[in-house]
Formats: C-alpha cells, structure tokens, sequence
C-alpha cells in the first residue's frame, strides 16, 4: 500500500472534523460540513482552500539560450515580469502531460506550478529539455492556499494590506505575508474572484487560522472544488485530459501557440490538417441525476463515447458533465443518452461554461 503525504494543515483539517481521502498520493480533505454547502459558501463569500498538495518549480536562467522557451505550448518569454500564463505540457505525440501555470517572476526566472500527481514526472521531462539555468523542484518549501469567492478581495486587503486591489487577473505580486515572503496571485480553479497565496510551510498553519477566524471566510475542500471547476467547464488532469488527449481534442486550442517550438508540434499539426476523430463536449442532464466518469454516452442508439467527469451542479439544478465523443457528434443541441448498468439519463451538448455568473474577472 503507498503511504499517502500530507499537507502541513493534516491536524487542522482534523480539528474541523474534514472527511479525508486519498488524491494524487496525497490525504486531503474532500469536505468539513457538506459539499454543497461550501460550494455555495465560495459562489456568495469566501471560501479557504488547501492546496499545499501542489507542485512548485523554479527555474532560473535565461529562458530563450537555456530552453524554456520552447518546453511549453506557450512563450514564456513574452510572459511579463508579474504576469501568469496557462498551457499544457505535451509529449512527443501532442498527449498532455500536465497543465500547468508558469510565474514569470523575473526576466530570468519562472515558477512552473504543475499538479500534485505529476511533479516528479514534470520536473524529469523539463529538465531533459533544458539545455542549461538552474531548475530545482521547491515543493516541499513552498505551501499554497487558495482563497475564493466574491469577498476574497477585501478579506486578503485586511490580512495581507491595500496592494491585493491592483491585482488583476493572470498577474501577481511579491509581498511579505506574516513576515515571510510570499506571492500572491489573482488565479484560481473556481470560476470565481480569488487569489492563490504561495507561502513558506512554517507560515501556512498561521495564515490559515487567520483567515478563517473571518465570520466571511469558510473551509471547503476537494468535492465542493471539483464541483465549482465543473460548473465552469475546466478540466481536471488525470479525468478529463490526460497523455492520450490533445490540447485540440479537449478544445483548448486556445493555449497552443503554433508560431513557436515545442515538442509534440509536429504531431499536432498533423492531428489539425487531419482533424480530430473525437471532441471533448459539455453536457447537461435533464434531470437532477448526476453523470460519472466512465458512463457511456450514446446518440441514436450508438455509443459514441465516455464521460470523463459529472457532478449534480447546484447552480443549474440538474446533472452536468464533460466527455469525449466522436466529433461528428459535438455539436450544441445534440440530444445524448448517459448510460451505466441499468442508469439512463437524457442529456444535451450545451456549450461551455455551464454557469455564468461567477465574480471572476470582478
């Protein structure tokens, strides 16, 4: 059996009566008191989030004569010093290997944040493309926690000062945090406004009894995550993309640049003057049941692919999912079958995201 790592905040989640489970080798918390009830705390006020699983790498040297430039499915060196980018790391048949967010933290130097299932896997693939600079994993020095909601503005001005105003969103600042220095930045996973707090692992246990002891501030944990990210429609590594999916087969064409180098190019450029054989499609049931991964998704009759991930969404009242279907078949409207065993649901190709009302570019 794997022994599974824990997050400095293993006895505060103890401590709120969290109900822990396994994820990408770690032991973290899946809720405090329900699902839905922090999914609606996030959606209205403020909701705290561990996410100290995650993966940190820096990188420091020149980004263009020493190979980062071309790692990646973006330019990093056009990333302004402040700023922060999305995109994929692929192998050599265009399959993701992870998304990611690079740092641009100085003209030469980049944290790369990678997903907790994946680091060692990251930074091994990284490092064999660089052709020079320091690169170092500092995972287990850095701690992350995320706060998201409407509130999280002026809840993080009243902690950390008035400078948390002018963060736009995809930009950051270096700051000093209860003493220490941290970054903090105005992304997320929720669809929400929020900001994503790096910080060193002996000040995370103090920052986050601070923020909780705000009446505005509630602990939610990876079920009310995971249903908040599907609401808006982004994909989960290991579920919904994963090395046997391409950046164009997910739909996130968006975050390829093709006007520069990076492995699995040609591959994908093959896979666009073909065209792709399925689609990722976003769906949603007509009923309140809820979808699961690996659920059979039929039309007409015929089964034309998978469910990756689904969820009942409190904010539509009704089961919604993403899947992969043969491309013929994604198109908005297309009446779906969602099937398992003996469960049958009516289902729609709808266009993502599924919610629109969320406060993220407030």
């Amino acid at each position: 059996m794997d022994i599974l790592a824990n997050t400095p905040l293993r006895t505060e989640h103890e401590r709120l009566n969290a109900l822990m489970a396994p994820f990408g080798g770690w032991n973290m918390p899946i809720q405090y008191e329900g699902i839905i009830a922090e999914h609606r705390w996030c959606r209205e006020k403020a909701a705290l989030f561990d996410i100290c699983h995650m993966g940190e790498l820096l990188f420091t040297g020149d980004i263009v004569a020493n190979g980062l430039e071309d790692v990646f499915t973006f330019s990093v060196a056009s990333i302004p010093v402040g700023r922060s980018r999305y995109g994929f790391l692929l192998n050599g048949d265009g399959g993701i290997m992870d998304d990611l967010i690079v740092f641009r933290l100085a003209q030469n130097e980049a944290m790369v944040v990678v997903n907790a299932a994946t680091v060692g896997k990251d930074f091994a693939a990284i490092s064999a493309r660089l052709g020079g600079g320091g690169f170092r994993d500092i995972s287990a020095a850095t701690a992350k926690l995320d706060l998201q909601g409407p509130l999280s503005r002026e809840v993080l001005m009243e902690v950390i000062g008035p400078e948390v105003a002018a963060i736009s969103y995809f930009t950051f600042i270096r700051t000093r945090v209860l003493g220490a220095d941290a970054i903090v930045s105005r992304t997320g996973y929720t669809g929400e406004l929020g900001y994503e707090i790096f910080l060193p692992l002996d000040r995370v246990v103090e920052l986050w009894q601070r923020l909780l002891a705000d009446p505005r501030v509630r602990p939610a944990g990876l079920g009310a995550r995971d249903v908040l990210r599907l609401e808006v429609g982004y994909s989960l590594y290991g579920s919904d993309i994963d090395e046997s999916t391409t950046p164009l087969e997910a739909g996130l064409e968006a975050f390829v640049s093709f006007d520069k180098s990076f492995v699995g190019k040609d591959a994908l450029q093959v896979q666009r003057a073909e065209g792709v054989t399925r689609r990722r499609v976003a769906f949603q049931v007509a009923s309140r049941r809820s979808p699961r991964h690996d659920y059979e998704i039929l039309f007409q009759g015929e089964r034309v692919g998978a469910v990756t991930s689904g969820v009942f969404s409190p904010m539509l009242g009704c089961g919604i999912g993403l899947g992969y279907v043969t491309a013929g078949t994604a198109v908005p409207g297309a009446p779906l079958t969602i099937r398992h065993e003996r469960v049958s649901m009516a289902a729609t190709v709808v266009a993502a995201p599924f919610y629109r009302g969320g406060s993220l570019r407030a």
